[in-house]
């Protein structure tokens, strides 16, 4: 058999007589004073091949520029720490308050509903490069429900059509068209608008049972603008809304509770699409995660109340006026967003008061959101106690009722 080439061959221009072997460069030929310039830039990898490879043939030779390379990689190495590739959620805040300081907005959006604003932003950006996988992918929604934990199975897409009909009862309480009567459009259900369910999972409910395929990224584009229009409309109709009633069916929110509420739901649901795409998604800024949290404590005395109603909590051991400081249990919110609050433990009318206090309870402010999502079993909850263990029980169980589909 005929020797092959020993460096590979071209073809040759139309007309030419041979073909013309490919050649590697020469190798650089450069003085010590041009290497010794170049052991920055070779540390920075910022050298063509090239200089690359005459850099470190030299350093084999070179004892003093080999000493003065490892410094500089040492020190480069300083330079350009590990650090999480993902965007700084606070980003879009700084940028925004950047743009306002020089030009401040005509319409400024309400501080209260910033929280909601910037969570409907960061899940919306996660959403941004899913392909349709992504959009299948199966979601597990936790919650807790009649002392026990409770889950329901469902894709990318159904938790987005599960904000978008249960933001639509903010959108009906201003005056705006309800995202369900929307969606359920010709169904057989449809012919049922005019009593459309107020409670979250009722609602859901009846948007998953009227589906006659599985939802698919086309769901994003209302659910976006809903939380866009939500956004424009409290922004113009100023302060007066803040007290608008938003109904849930069993109870009441203002709207600028119910706004933080959906920010909330809007946290939690995208860290559950991140977990069933394995992503990592982090808190809300500390600003906005203090004001989750501050909601979920103005909320535990009426829910220990109507747990205890149900049976499900110790009697009330002593009764005072409302308004009066009363029987109260510290809950220690570490991390950011936290703080204090205190929490009256046998009327929903009675002010907490820390010269009442009869336990203490310190939890991690991320801890404290996915026991009030569902997502951590009271008993598990990672929680430093101290006092009176049936209060501190009664209101780690009252926290965990918070939660809902």
């Amino acid at each position: 058999m005929p020797e092959e080439d020993p460096v590979p061959r071209i073809p040759s221009p139309r007309g030419a007589a041979d073909d013309l072997p490919i050649l590697p460069a020469p190798p650089m030929n450069l003085s010590h004073r041009v290497l010794k310039s170049l052991l920055g830039a070779w540390a920075l990898s910022a050298c063509s091949f090239e200089e690359t490879e005459a850099v470190e043939a030299h350093l084999t030779d070179c004892a003093p520029c080999a000493d003065e390379a490892l410094r500089l990689r040492d020190a480069v190495a300083l330079l350009h720490s590990e650090r999480n590739l993902d965007l700084d959620p606070m980003l879009r805040s700084r940028v925004l308050q950047g743009c306002l300081i020089r030009r401040p907005a005509r319409i400024p959006v309400p501080g209260w509903a910033a929280p909601y604003d910037a969570e409907t932003a960061r899940l919306d950006a996660l959403l941004n490069d899913f392909g349709d996988a992504e959009w299948h992918a199966p979601v597990r929604l936790k919650w807790y429900e009649n002392e026990h934990a409770a889950s329901r199975r469902t894709t990318v897409a159904g938790v987005i059509g599960h904000l978008l009909t249960v933001d639509g009862l903010v959108s009906a309480a201003l005056g705006l068209e309800d995202s369900l009567k929307k969606l359920l459009g010709d169904s057989p259900d449809g012919a049922r608008v005019g009593a459309l369910p107020r409670s979250p999972a009722e609602r859901t409910a009846m948007y998953w049972r009227t589906l006659s395929a599985p939802p698919t990224r086309t769901i994003r584009e209302p659910w976006r603008e809903q939380s866009h229009t939500l956004i424009r409309t409290v922004s113009f109709a100023g302060g007066g809304v803040a007290e608008l009633g938003v109904p849930y069916g069993e109870f009441t929110l203002p709207m600028r509770d119910s706004l933080l509420d959906r920010a909330f739901e809007c946290w939690v649901h995208a860290g559950d699409i991140a977990d069933a795409v394995d992503y990592p998604y982090d808190p809300p800024a500390a600003p906005h995660l203090n004001r989750m949290i501050d909601l979920a404590a103005r909320i535990l005395p009426a829910t220990l109340a109507a747990r205890r109603r149900a049976g499900h909590a110790a009697p009330p051991r002593q009764l005072v006026p409302a308004g009066a400081p009363g029987r109260s249990l510290r809950l220690e919110i570490e991390g950011a967003g936290g703080g204090d609050w205190y929490i009256p433990l046998d009327s929903p009318g009675a002010v907490g008061s820390s010269d009442h206090s009869v336990a203490h309870v310190a939890l991690d402010g991320a801890e404290f959101c996915r026991l009030a999502a569902g997502h951590v079993p009271p008993e598990e909850a990672m929680a430093g106690q101290d006092g009176d263990r049936e209060a501190i029980r009664d209101v780690l169980f009252a926290a965990a009722s918070l939660s809902r589909l």
